[in-house]
């Protein structure tokens, strides 16, 4: 199943435009407050040169990308932690999700209602931010409460998880998200608790500026964000042109660089596999092991694990071929320990 990216923001910034031009669906875009209700969900391909010049080389009969979804939800307004607006769907839509991007309005355009009727970038985000901030301090506040108990009764792992608990307590307190808290997240203890607690400001940001010129400069506070500047208007008359046309006009989409950096939050890489029947990519978390990176394609694949053959796909286009590159000795032989690299070339054996 495809990893999920909410499209969230003010109403009337540009998240419902910015939907229908990542995944060509048509979708109610008018000026108006609440125009989404219903999230809308669609696939998105990731961008992947690789697919086409491994297809290429194999004389492969198909090319199937990796994908992911995206989810356009209803415009939030201040106060949505207390339900004000569509304050409770939105944040039980929010919290399905598994990343969010941001879009933040910095364009003037008298036809295009501002719920405040002013365009400030910042202030829009900081809005934003500080209703998923509430809430998720309103879950905290309420596992506190059942932990403390825990603690003093001596249950086993409650001081443990009290003292993260904390952590997270003191950077939202202060105004932080909660991804921003100090934590070990490489200790499985602390993932399970962080887990369990369905954080909203957990989840990895990406901030989408959508602006009338993709090249001018923000803020130092709003640079510092990790983020794609976008013209979203632009973006969705593009979908109306042909690529003559595009070219004709010098226009040059940059949703590829949005795919791709929401791939890169969610920590996802790809591995390929290349043959005559199909090129295809899969997708797999980082620091996987070769086993774990084959369950991607059959849940088998990691118990009936015996090693795999892999190569790095630009070696092996250098190469020609996979048996070109088998007799050479350019395949390495991996065990059950590898960690798979973005880019391998696998064949499991099994």
């Amino acid at each position: 199943m495809p990893l999920k990216i909410g499209i969230v923001g003010l109403p009337n910034v540009g998240k419902s435009t910015l939907f229908k031009a990542l995944t060509k669906n048509p979708v109610d875009i008018q000026n108006y407050p609440f125009c989404t209700i219903e999230p809308n969900v669609g696939i998105v391909k990731v961008p992947d040169i690789r697919l086409e010049k491994l297809a290429e080389m194999s004389h492969s009969a198909k090319i199937i990308p990796t994908v992911i979804e995206f989810v356009d939800i209803a415009g939030l307004v201040k106060g949505a932690s207390t339900g004000e607006g569509l304050g409770n769907k939105f944040l039980a839509n929010i919290r399905e999700v598994d990343a969010i991007v941001q879009v933040v309005r910095d364009f003037q355009n008298s036809d295009i209602i501002h719920v405040h009727n002013k365009i400030n970038p910042a202030e829009d985000i900081e809005i934003i931010n500080t209703e998923l901030i509430i809430a998720d301090l309103e879950t905290i506040k309420k596992v506190q409460i059942r932990v403390e108990k825990d603690a003093r009764g001596n249950k086993k792992g409650a001081p443990e998880q009290l003292v993260i608990l904390q952590k997270i307590r003191q950077n939202l307190e202060e105004g932080r998200l909660a991804n921003e808290a100090t934590l070990d997240l490489s200790d499985e203890n602390t993932e399970l608790i962080i887990r369990e607690l369905s954080l909203l400001t957990m989840k990895p940001f990406l901030y989408v500026y959508n602006v009338s010129d993709t090249n001018q400069k923000m803020p130092e506070a709003l640079e510092k964000r990790n983020h794609v500047k976008l013209d979203i208007k632009i973006e969705e008359e593009l979908l109306e042109m042909t690529t003559e046309e595009a070219q004709e006009l010098e226009i040059k989409s940059n949703l590829d660089q949005l795919i791709l950096k929401a791939y890169e939050i969610l920590g996802l890489i790809t591995f390929l596999t290349t043959g005559e029947d199909e090129t295809r990519a899969w997708t797999i978390r980082k620091n996987s092991t070769a086993p774990i990176a084959g369950t991607a394609i059959h849940n088998d694949f990691k118990d009936k694990f015996i090693r795999a053959e892999v190569i790095a796909w630009d070696e092996l286009l250098a190469v020609g071929s996979w048996g070109k590159a088998r007799e050479i000795g350019k395949l390495r032989t991996e065990g059950k320990e590898y960690i798979v690299q973005d880019g391998d070339v696998i064949e499991f054996k099994i």
